[in-house]
């Protein structure tokens, strides 16, 4: 404590207090450079993996989003077709049905060989 009473003594208070403030800045800038600046570094490069992984499954989620819409739409469709269908047996319109085709007599000895 006596040293720093004859340093203000002999230089003067401004003198001491800016040489005192110059290494406190001094100190600072030593700390933040070696210690914070790398651990930024470090945390910079984190951060910018965890964007990219983010913006990966944002476009995932919105893949997904568009196939479950087109799922829904697809179902939705099918449930009017089901409604319409279900209607139209109620009315009495049946949904036309073909004949079976009826086969002719040269139809049937040919049918009798290949099954020989």
């Amino acid at each position: 404590m006596g040293e720093l009473a004859d340093l203000i003594n002999k230089f003067g208070f401004p003198l001491v207090a800016a040489a005192g403030l110059g290494y406190f800045v001094y100190f600072v800038w030593q700390w933040a450079t070696q210690e914070i600046k790398p651990v930024l570094s470090e945390a910079n490069s984190t951060l910018i993996a965890l964007i990219d992984r983010i913006r990966m499954l944002d476009n995932d989620l919105i893949r997904l989003n568009q196939k479950v819409n087109i799922v829904l739409m697809l179902r939705e469709l099918e449930h009017d077709e089901l409604l319409t269908k279900a209607s139209e047996f109620r009315k009495g319109d049946k949904m036309p049905v073909s004949p079976p085709e009826q086969k002719t007599t040269g139809d049937k000895k040919q049918e009798s060989k290949e099954i020989k």
